[in-house]
């Protein structure tokens, strides 16, 4: 093996550690550590928010949708963002208050969510120096599919399918102090939104959360409406392979979230959501990394999360062996 390909497999090691933290949103790592929980919300005062990244991308939070024409829909009247806001804070809470009989993998009736949905994971090129690398472009898909295990859980951010468990986890270490039967989203969390009157009894809400350094589940714009990855630098701080010639985890490691949407389908006489789209975008930007004998490194990796509601039946049975009674 020539010097360049082991510099670029190390390279590529450091970044799939890194990224992978991330372990598919579904599965989400949060190792809540106290000073990496401090640190990110130093970040989040705005000290971050106008600097550039150093692959050269801007952070500037962009309309990336239709914006909003005041009107009535659906019968429904919408004249600004606080408006939308309280529609989606109204169709998601009710819709989340629906469950439904499903026969599990044991042969059991269990009860979930009506309404559960898929999740898949795209990568964009992980950059190592600003500059794409073709040995590390392909190693990383690889890993990356053998350790993200699509699962169906109800309506995001909440991360599980029975709506009877505390904090809405089924994992102690992904309970938060949020209740995620319900949202509190509000006009305050959205950048842009449009109203589209499908002429059958449904109206599609299209929301752009606005972009959020750091995000932390239920906590802020892209909390309220995403799975987001939370301490990614507690999670680093923890890899002992990796280290910063310069800084800390927190100040080295930032994950960028804008441009994600949701786009929801909502029965306008009853208030359920009965379609929905969630994609959330996430640059993570790692800079003065070290690993073995690179030194010194920056590198980045855009991950789009998508969750799409309602899962299909094939989905439910390969993905949990659940099948809808």
């Amino acid at each position: 093996m020539n010097k360049f390909v082991k510099r670029g497999l190390s390279l590529a090691f450091a970044a799939v550690l890194i990224a992978t933290t991330f372990t598919g949103c579904a599965k989400m790592n949060y190792v809540f550590q106290e000073g990496a929980i401090r640190a990110i919300h130093e970040i989040k005062d705005g000290s971050w928010q106008n600097k550039g990244n150093e692959d050269g991308a801007s952070d500037t939070d962009e309309v990336v949708i239709e914006e909003l024409k005041p009107g009535t829909y659906g019968g429904v009247e919408f004249q600004n963002l606080d408006d939308v806001a309280n529609f989606y804070k109204e169709a998601y809470n009710y819709t989340k208050s629906l469950t439904a009989e499903y026969i599990d993998a044991d042969g059991n009736t269990v009860t979930f969510y009506k309404l559960l949905g898929d999740e898949s994971m795209e990568l964009g090129d992980v950059m190592i120096d600003g500059s794409a690398n073709a040995v590390v472009n392909k190693l990383v898909p690889g890993i990356m599919s053998g350790m993200f295990k699509p699962t169906p859980y109800g309506l995001t951010p909440c991360n599980n399918r029975n709506p009877e468990l505390d904090n809405n986890s089924e994992d102690a270490i992904k309970t938060t102090d949020h209740d995620f039967r319900t949202t509190d989203v509000t006009g305050e969390d959205i950048l842009a939104a449009n109203v589209t009157d499908n002429g059958d009894g449904t109206i599609t809400l299209e929301i752009q959360p606005k972009g959020v350094k750091m995000a932390l589940r239920g906590d802020d714009s892209q909390g309220r409406f995403f799975q987001v990855l939370g301490d990614i630098a507690g999670v680093v701080s923890g890899i002992d392979a990796v280290s910063f010639t310069q800084g800390t985890p927190e100040e080295n490691v930032v994950v960028n979230y804008k441009g994600g949407t949701a786009k929801v389908k909502v029965d306008v006489a009853t208030k359920e959501i009965v379609e929905a789209d969630y994609t959330m975008i996430s640059n993570i930007n790692v800079t003065h990394a070290s690993i073995a004998v690179i030194k010194d490194k920056s590198a980045s990796l855009i991950i789009t999360y998508k969750n799409h509601f309602p899962a299909s039946d094939e989905f439910l049975q390969t993905s949990k062996g659940i099948t809808r009674k």
